[in-house]
This record gives structure tokens, C-alpha cells and sequence, in this order.
């Protein structure tokens, strides 16, 4: 018989309601799940969520979660935030949706003066996408196009190992997770790789890898550097990859090699931006300013699909010209802006603004820090990596799935977490309450001591 802290053994599935059996079967028949192996899906006791309110989830058999994770990296404030309720209800009573190309409206223009109110040094335009993926997307061929339009056409890409942008095949491209990306390498954008600064050698500290990985991309860049449009990175922390976090010289490295070798630097703040690092946005901690920066997720305040591409003004003219001269950039999506979400985003941005969210998230990191400070290889972990509130906790791999099962334990306990392999994930929403963060660390804490303590 396992025992009970043998990950191999199999956490009874809880009694459900006829109710959430018959949805989980209608489920099972109809349904393909993102990033989840459905042969496997059925026997992992998945919840049906049927409600939410502030940091808590609840299932269809009355269950309540503490969201750990904020519903993948996307809520800030809590789930059904009155005042972004009310400001969703107020915007469909006047426009649920007009075309963004060739009109506009005050939401989007709105929308678009608050972001670059806050925006790093430098950026004066904002272009709307739907989700990080899509963001990303335009922001690469934003690159090559006003590369093509300087008139020096560069066809490649420099981007970082175990780097994640989505799943697109352009974001895919410039990713470097091997479990992702590696069946779709045949199809992808020619790119070149350095390694990550969030890797360190035996001994090896942060800094020292900074340096390592910046003279590498200083090889590459001057053999090939006339060819390269764009460096990507996703600033201080590889998220995807497990919560891989490097040192602020490597931004300030990165952002030297772009401007002697005529590369544009676009920094992927999907998940670390929107105050997740305990800045609004991450490149922040170096003092770096991009050509480009994406960013989605919590843009709405995990309430509706949106996402953008911050741009300097010297991108943006490389696209001007006459109608027939072909600068346009010929990209974009039907629900461009939507109303509804720049309402939402609106309406996040200034209750980040007024209740002092960023600085919040800075606390809630520092908490989050000294909790799991005493943890090492006596309790079964590898290494935690936390920049903000962004923390990966690394458990030692003592069989199958153990980050699950970590996971998994947590859920029993209330509380909701996603493993990224062997990495359990905290990312609490940005307005948790103490008490509840408590709740968050107690349960994270014993579950990892049951399975691999």
C-alpha cells in the first residue's frame, strides 16, 4: 500500500452531485480542454466552477476555493468586482460593440491615454489585440514590417530559451519550451536562441549568468545582427517555464545589444506586467524602457479577452505613408477594442490606481517571501524562485506528477493551485485579504510537506 506521502496514490474522488456528474459526462463527450490530456482528464476529479465572488471559487456541489492562482494569472481585484460590474453594465447600455478599423470610440481612446499615462519612457501608441498570444503576434510583424519599411529588411528573430509568448505559431516561434513547442519547429519563423539567464550553473549566481548569456548574444548578434528585427523577452521572470527568474543587468544588457545593433527590444509583459512583479510593469526593475511591450491578462482585470501592443512613436511612423504606398499595417481582429473590455480595463486601471494595487502586490510578494524563505532540501524542495507575487516553488520529483498531486492535496485544503511540472504556483489575486493569503500559504505549505516533505 502507498503511503501518504507517496504521490502515486490516488486521492479518493469526492461524491457528486447527479447534477455535476451529468455535466462533467456532457463534458466528456463535446469538449476539448487547453494544455490537458484528456485521457488522463476524467480520473483527475475536475471541478465544475458555477460561481465567484472576490478571492473564492465555488463548485456545482457548493465547494469553496481560495483561487491561487488567479484564474491563470488574470484576476486582480476578485472575481465580480462591483465597481467593474457596474462600469461592464453602464458601457453595454450605450455600445456593445463597433468596428475599430477605420472608426473609434471614447473607450478605446480612453483606454489608450491611461495605459501610456503609467507606460515605461518612450511609448506613445497603443494597438489593441485580443489575447497575449495575438498581441505578441502583431508585435513581431510590427517589427519586421517597419524593418522592411526603413528599407533594411530583417527576417529573424533572437528569443530565450524556456521562453513562453503563446501559442500562435509566430509567439510559438520564439518560444523555447520543448514540451510546447518542439512538434511545430518544422512550420515555424526562422529565429535564433540564446540561453536562459534564469539557468545557473553549480554555484552560480543570477548576476554571473547575466553576464554568460550576454556575451552569447553578443556572438550572435554580431555574426548575424543585420538580419535580426527584434530581441523577445519576457522580463525577470520565464513564467511558463516554471517561474525562471534572472537578474535586472540582464534587461539592462539586452537593451545595450538592441540599440548598438539596431534590434528592437520587445518585452512580452503578458503575465509579468499589471503589477504582478510589485511594479506595473517589470522592466521597471531594471530601468529599461522597450520598443514594444505586450501586454493582456490582467489588463481587464480577469474579466474579459483584451490585450495590447505599446509602441514608440518611431515604430509607429514606419508605417505611415499614402494609402497606396503599402505601409499600412494590414493586421488586426473583428472585436478590435471591444467596448466592453476597455470599459473593464478602464474601470481595473483606476481601482489599481486608487487603492495603491501595485504597491499592495509588492506586500503581498513580501509575505509571500518570507513564508516559503526556510524552505529547502529538507523539506523536499529544490528551489523557490519569486520575483513579486509571481512564486514557483520547485518540489523534488519523487514520482508521476508530483506537482500535482502537490496540487492536488492543496484543493483538498480549499485552495485552488496549477502546477507548471514539478513547480507548484502561487499567484494570489491582487486584492486577497491577509487572512486569506494565510489560508493560501497554510495550505501550500502542508501539502508540500505531506508529498514530498
Amino acid at each position: 500500500m502507498p503511503g501518504p506521502k507517496d504521490p502515486s496514490a490516488s486521492t479518493p474522488v469526492r461524491s457528486r452531485s447527479a447534477r455535476t456528474a451529468d455535466l462533467l459526462a456532457r463534458d466528456r463527450r463535446h469538449v476539448w480542454h487547453p494544455f490537458t490530456q484528456h485521457s488522463a482528464w476524467a480520473g483527475d476529479d475536475p471541478l465544475v466552477i458555477e460561481s465567484a465572488q472576490g478571492s473564492w471559487l465555488t463548485d456545482t456541489d457548493g465547494h469553496r476555493y481560495l483561487d491561487g492562482v488567479s484564474s491563470l494569472w488574470v484576476t486582480v481585484h476578485g472575481h465580480r468586482e462591483p465597481l467593474i460590474d457596474d462600469a461592464i453594465r453602464a458601457q453595454l447600455g450605450r455600445l456593445d460593440h463597433a468596428t475599430f478599423l477605420g472608426s473609434t470610440h471614447e473607450p478605446g481612446i480612453a483606454l489608450a491615454e491611461t495605459l501610456l499615462g503609467d507606460a515605461p519612457a518612450g511609448l506613445a501608441r497603443v494597438f489593441y489585440a485580443g489575447d497575449g498570444a495575438s498581441a505578441v503576434e502583431a508585435a513581431l510583424k510590427m517589427a519586421y514590417q517597419a524593418s522592411a519599411q526603413r528599407g533594411q529588411p530583417r527576417p529573424l528573430y533572437l528569443h530565450i530559451a524556456e521562453g513562453y509568448h503563446g501559442d500562435t505559431l509566430g509567439a510559438v516561434s520564439v518560444g523555447g519550451i520543448g514540451l510546447f513547442h518542439a512538434t511545430y519547429r518544422p512550420i515555424m519563423l526562422e529565429t535564433r536562441m540564446v540561453s536562459s539567464p534564469g539557468l545557473l550553473g553549480p554555484g552560480q549566481d543570477r548576476a554571473g549568468r547575466a553576464v554568460e548569456v550576454l556575451t552569447e548574444m553578443r556572438a550572435l548578434l554580431e555574426a548575424e545582427g543585420d538580419h535580426v528585427c527584434a530581441v523577445i523577452v519576457e522580463p525577470m521572470v520565464q513564467a511558463a517555464a516554471g517561474m525562471l527568474t534572472h537578474d535586472a543587468s540582464f534587461l539592462r544588457g539586452v537593451r545595450a545589444l538592441c540599440d548598438e545593433f539596431g534590434a528592437l527590444m520587445v518585452a512580452d509583459e503578458v503575465a509579468t506586467g499589471i503589477g504582478r512583479t510589485g511594479r506595473m510593469w517589470a522592466v521597471e526593475h531594471a530601468g529599461v524602457s522597450p520598443d514594444l511591450l505586450t501586454c493582456g491578462k490582467g489588463l481587464t482585470g480577469g474579466y474579459l479577452p483584451l490585450s495590447a501592443v505599446l509602441a514608440t512613436e518611431a515604430v509607429y511612423e514606419a508605417f505611415l505613408g499614402t494609402p497606396d504606398s503599402g505601409r499600412t499595417f494590414f493586421h488586426g481582429h473583428t472585436y478590435t477594442a471591444n467596448p466592453l473590455c476597455a470599459a473593464a480595463a478602464l474601470a481595473n486601471l483606476e481601482l489599481m490606481a486608487e487603492r495603491g494595487t501595485v504597491a499592495r502586490a509588492a506586500r503581498i510578494g513580501e509575505r509571500i517571501g518570507a513564508a516559503t524563505a526556510h524552505l529547502g532540501p529538507g523539506d523536499g524542495v529544490v528551489e523557490v524562485r519569486r520575483i513579486g507575487t509571481m512564486t514557483g516553488i520547485e518540489v523534488r520529483d519523487v514520482g508521476e506528477r508530483t506537482g500535482f498531486e502537490v496540487c492536488r492535496r492543496a484543493r483538498d485544503r480549499g485552495v485552488l493551485l496549477r502546477p507548471l511540472g514539478d513547480v507548484v504556483v502561487l499567484m494570489p489575486p491582487l486584492g486577497i485579504t491577509d487572512a486569506e493569503l494565510d489560508t493560501l500559504l497554510e495550505a501550500t505549505l502542508a501539502s508540500i510537506a505531506e508529498v514530498v516533505g
